[in-house]
């Protein structure tokens, strides 16, 4: 998506501390820039975060309230009880209920006594929902305990009424607990955002709280005889773990988060499972494409979340469930079928977004709100992504929910701006402009009546304001500097390759460069893809910058004969057996100096 704003280039400032610790672990010079280039500070475990191993995780009792949640779910498994697994629709959700599901399962728990709880984005929208507890009382066989995962936190209302209905519901949760407090009604609030919690690591994803909890499961299971200390312990569910970290988009500049996702990777690089025999199939050709972090989220998460985007999110769940790859093609397709629906959605959207943003834009407002009757509710943080990416602007985009009365809105910002507090503050200052609210600090969902969109629109812009002060928002690019062209090579990518996973707050290196353009053509389905080969002193290097125009029938941004700056990444691509640099482009623009 080519930008609205002009970017601003950055160079990533480079911690001494952090540099000089990395060099004497035994890291290059290069690589020890990298690392450097993306601490504040020097962290106190920066070993562990770049070597990051499994035996490094903190031990699961650590979380507030897990002994206690572990205890009820060995007494439910011990009386038989039916055991309901109520999660989030999205990635993060769909893979904390398969780590759920396939522990209970090993724990000797059948799948007749599970019930798996999963709303509908569009019907029941996210968490504890009322429509969701609705269809819960009137299940012919009610669940006795409840366990959530990815949502909870925010739900006392709807966990009181299953509470008053015979149903304990324990939460694990990774979201902000609101203002209000934990849910009281729930029997256990595992989540390491609470304030009583001794947890050292509070950015993890909701799948790996929930595994965290099923690793104390097992332990307790152990111990009082339940299952055999042989059962396997869950380092096999770790490729879940691993998908949900990337997706939901927590630090990697974190050891355990590295961790898992390490090992997750090593797990659906085994090929052991149906599902990722599938999913390698569908984007890598059968080739000896190995699963890579930027994989799970540009590739794998997506197809993932689009189910539950336009339609219900089950077949996900199925999908990782499958028993044999017939079956696992068989829902490949399905959700391949899905994520071409959402990405004609979303594109459809996002032209009617810039649209709107562009018109009311006036250079004083510090955020946006978009609001479309015809706005899908699958799709809109998505769009709130390109606004913020095109304006550099906290954005928040409405779609209509049940009787259009109601919008649903989600809110994405910029890393001057925690968007949770925003409208926290909004809240308190509006009594009654939220109809509900929650989410973190890159990313919240929030609901208000439709009628109510300017109010919301001007509350938003002055918390917004607030919290920026007099600053002029830029979008800036944060890249590590120019690189001489001897070191554009298959070595230097080979070198960058090492410091893997990359991730949020530990991003890819993105170099800059100054190139002369000495071909350049639109390629692809859409033609919105540029084929480049750039040269720079001596040396030609094929590049490709994708989505370099919005629509097809664009004019490319740049010509051949052109002289551009750009921010690139280095790639290695492989056609017909041969492997070949090439470099991503980021973003560019003609350069005059």
């Amino acid at each position: 998506m080519t930008s609205l704003v002009r970017k601003q280039f950055k160079q990533r400032c480079v911690d001494e501390k952090t540099f000089k610790e990395t060099m004497r672990l035994g890291f290059t010079e290069l690589q020890a820039k990298i690392v450097a280039g993306r601490a504040i500070t020097k962290p106190d475990n920066l070993d562990k975060i770049l070597t990051p191993s499994l035996k490094n995780l903190h031990h699961p009792e650590l979380l507030q309230d897990a002994p206690q949640a572990a205890k009820y779910l060995a007494q439910a498994i011990d009386k038989e009880e039916t055991i309901g697994i109520l999660t989030d629709y999205d990635v993060d959700g769909i893979c904390s209920h398969v780590v759920i599901m396939e522990s209970l399962k090993l724990f000797g728990v059948p799948e007749e006594s599970m019930i798996s709880l999963i709303g509908h984005r569009i019907n029941d929208g996210y968490g504890v929902s009322e429509n969701l507890v609705d269809r819960i009382l009137t299940l012919k066989k009610k669940p006795e305990l409840i366990i959530t995962a990815d949502c909870g936190s925010s739900d006392e209302d709807q966990i009181k009424r299953l509470r008053e209905n015979e149903i304990r519901v324990i939460v694990t949760d990774h979201h902000a607990i609101p203002q209000e407090g934990i849910p009281l009604s729930a029997v256990a609030t595992v989540n390491p955002t609470r304030i009583d919690c001794n947890y050292p690591d509070k950015l993890i994803s909701g799948c790996m709280v929930s595994w965290l909890l099923m690793c104390l499961l097992r332990n307790v299971l152990i111990e009082k005889k339940k299952v055999r200390d042989d059962v396997p312990k869950l380092g096999n569910l770790l490729d879940y773990v691993g998908l949900s970290t990337v997706a939901d988009a927590v630090s990697l500049f974190n050891s355990s988060n590295r961790a898992v996702v390490k090992t997750g990777l090593s797990v659906m690089n085994d090929l052991s499972k149906p599902s990722w025999i599938a999913m390698k199939n569908q984007f890598a050709n059968g080739g000896d494409h190995f699963f890579t972090a930027e994989d799970l989220a540009f590739k794998v998460g997506p197809r993932i979340n689009a189910r539950s985007r336009v339609a219900d999110p089950y077949a996900a769940l199925h999908f990782f469930m499958a028993n044999n790859t017939s079956d696992a093609d068989n829902i490949i397709r399905l959700l391949e079928k899905s994520n071409n629906e959402r990405r004609d959605t979303e594109q459809k959207m996002v032209e009617i977004a810039m649209a709107r943003a562009s018109q009311s834009d006036d250079g004083k407002s510090k955020s946006l709100v978009i609001s479309d009757d015809k706005f899908h509710v699958g799709v809109q943080g998505i769009v709130a992504s390109r606004l913020v990416d095109a304006f550099g602007k906290p954005s928040v985009v409405f779609s209509p929910v049940s009787d259009g009365e109601v919008l649903s809105g989600s809110a994405r910002t910029i890393p001057d701006v925690h968007i949770r507090n925003v409208l926290q503050r909004v809240h308190d200052k509006n009594q009654g402009l939220l109809l509900t609210f929650g989410g973190h600090k890159g990313a919240a969902g929030l609901k208000i009546e439709k009628n109510k969109v300017s109010l919301f629109r001007k509350a938003f812009d002055d918390e917004v304001s607030a919290e920026v002060g007099g600053k002029i928002l830029k979008l800036f690019l944060f890249t590590d500097g120019d690189i001489s062209e001897d070191k554009i090579n298959l070595k230097t990518y080979n070198e960058l390759k090492e410091l893997e996973p990359y991730g949020r707050e530990f991003e890819e290196p993105l170099f800059e460069g100054v190139f002369y353009v000495s071909r350049c053509k639109l390629v692809g389905n859409e033609a919105v893809h540029l084929s480049m080969d750039l040269i720079s002193k001596k040396e030609k290097f094929p590049a490709i910058w994708f989505r370099a125009v919005s629509n097809q029938g664009d004019a490319p941004p740049i010509k051949p004969g052109d002289t551009i700056r750009c921010a690139y990444k280095l790639k290695q691509n492989q056609f017909r057996g041969k492997r070949n640099l090439q470099l991503f482009i980021e973003y560019a623009e003609p350069f005059n100096g």
